[in-house]
């Protein structure tokens, strides 16, 4: 059996500024990794934060001048995943030797995703997206991608990390700091 040590992150997002939050991401995946994690999970929408209790200012056919203001702002806070905030990542995950799993806000054509994203020391490994979280809760199928890819990558560290398709399973697997696999 091999022993994985992970840390599962419970921090908040800085609110509106995805640089400051990847900022804040590559601190705590460079502290887990000093302290021996070679996993590292972060929450849910970590980057480009989870809008609890923001409305945007819309009810059906109406939408508040502020609300588009706060609207935009949380658009400009997701990741566009062929991008370069998931470059950055990436090489997080090379530099500290990390398989890192973490929340994102996906901005794809015109919707919002809140997905999650596997990464490993050789890079992005693939993401899985549930359903979008904002405005009228838009229909859209969840997509599970490069899960074979991310199982291949994880199982040299961590067995399996193909079961955890989603942040929520990852953090009910994944609640000790240090786990038998």
């Amino acid at each position: 059996m091999t022993t994985v040590r992970a840390a599962v992150v419970q921090a908040g997002s800085v609110v509106f500024d995805r640089d400051r939050t990847l900022s804040k991401l590559e601190d705590l995946a460079a502290d887990a990794a000093a302290q021996g994690a070679q996993l590292a999970v972060f929450p849910e929408a970590f980057v480009g934060g989870y809008p609890r209790g923001i409305t945007f200012g819309s009810v059906v056919g109406d939408r508040t001048a502020e609300g588009r203001d706060h609207f935009r702002r949380y658009w400009e806070s997701a990741v566009d995943v062929a991008g370069p905030d998931v470059d950055r990542l990436a090489r997080l995950a090379r530099a500290t030797n990390l398989h890192l799993v973490a929340g994102v806000v996906e901005r794809d054509g015109g919707t919002l995703y809140c997905t999650v994203l596997f990464l490993s020391p050789d890079g992005y490994l693939g993401k899985h997206r549930k359903r979008p979280r904002t405005g009228g809760r838009r229909g859209c199928r969840p997509s599970a991608t490069s899960l074979a890819k991310v199982a291949a990558s994880c199982s040299r560290a961590a067995s399996s990390l193909a079961a955890a398709i989603s942040l929520r399973t990852c953090l009910t697997r994944w609640r000790t700091t240090r786990t038998t696999w």
